[in-house]
């Protein structure tokens, strides 16, 4: 039965066979917490990513922050790091992801002075955070079970502002600043430093990351200080190689974020030279081509942590 756009309302066809179970699971959720509208906030959005539409309230925070990142298994979702008034914090928040509600206290990052702007990806076992300012640590929770993270190794580069996504056994970093245009991963189950994969076509940062199990999708950011950019790149994760255009945004912008299931990425929010955004887009991950629009979100903002239960680190 399809929906708008050609997009299938995967929560009708369960009802219809009465199957809503991880054997056959629910739609995939993505939510979208924290960031800034101007103000700080704690509020967590969530979509139904098969099925477009505009964004519903989920949650909120323990705290507003801002510039935090997420990860997420089948179940959970763990927002990280960021901002509180201004000042870098360590603790790690989580929530279930099929259950709204407000976040709860997970544990705490190795370190608060770097946990600004960091890349997340990881499996449903693991979560990993990758980077944040002046460090090229990468650390790692479990997520079923709640406590701090543990030192994963190092990414090749020492970056903030970059982008990060999952396949069921590799992790991606793409881009950030310093200004590069590095692609580097890990195994995610195996501890140990990041290896080069490859390079984006050009120095890109502030740029989000989404992917299916063999796909990853790196869109938006800045390739300068003043050029935002709307192009959408994409690698195979089980091939090294340099990343090859996909397609462009609906809106050229910074500091967006993404989440993906299966079949789509949608892209959420971001800055333009001024401007908040509260657009969401869609591409399918298997097919190259321009995004289309899915929606909006509850308000224009950016800076945002984002996950879903459907991303491609999940087997």
């Amino acid at each position: 039965m399809p929906n708008y756009q050609g997009v299938w309302n995967l929560s009708e066809v369960y009802q219809a066979v009465g199957q809503n179970n991880w054997t056959n699971p629910p739609p995939a959720r993505g939510l979208f917490a924290g960031g800034t509208t101007g103000t700080v906030i704690a509020t967590i959005d969530y979509i139904t990513i098969a099925t477009a539409g505009n964004s519903a309230t989920f949650g909120s925070l323990i705290t507003a922050r801002d510039r935090l990142v997420g990860a997420a298994s089948k179940t959970r979702g763990l927002f990280a790091g960021g901002e509180v008034s201004g000042s870098a914090v360590n603790t790690i928040q989580y929530v279930t992801i099929n259950t709204t509600g407000n976040a709860s206290d997970f544990g705490d990052l190795l370190f608060s002075s770097g946990a600004v702007f960091m890349a997340s990806g990881g499996s449903d076992t693991r979560a990993l955070f990758s980077g944040g300012q002046t460090v090229d640590t990468i650390q790692y929770v479990t997520i079923a079970t709640t406590g701090n993270a543990t030192d994963f190794g190092d990414m090749t580069v020492s970056r903030y502002s970059h982008a990060g996504c999952s396949s069921p056994t590799r992790t991606l970093n793409a881009g950030g600043q310093p200004q590069t245009d590095i692609i580097d991963y890990v195994t995610t189950a195996s501890a140990g430093n990041a290896t080069d994969f490859g390079d984006l076509s050009q120095t890109f940062y502030a740029l989000s990351a989404a992917s299916s199990q063999t796909r990853a999708l790196f869109g938006g950011g800045n390739s300068t200080a003043t050029s935002y950019t709307d192009t959408i790149e994409y690698v195979t994760i089980a091939s090294t190689g340099n990343a090859v255009d996909f397609g462009d945004l609906t809106v050229a912008r910074n500091y967006l974020s993404a989440v993906s299931g299966d079949s789509y990425a949608v892209f959420g929010g971001g800055y333009d030279a001024g401007t908040k955004y509260n657009v969401l887009d869609f591409v399918t991950i298997a097919s190259a081509g321009n995004a289309l629009d899915f929606g909006d979100l509850s308000s224009p903002k950016n800076f945002m942590g984002s996950c879903s239960n459907g991303h491609g680190g999940l087997a």
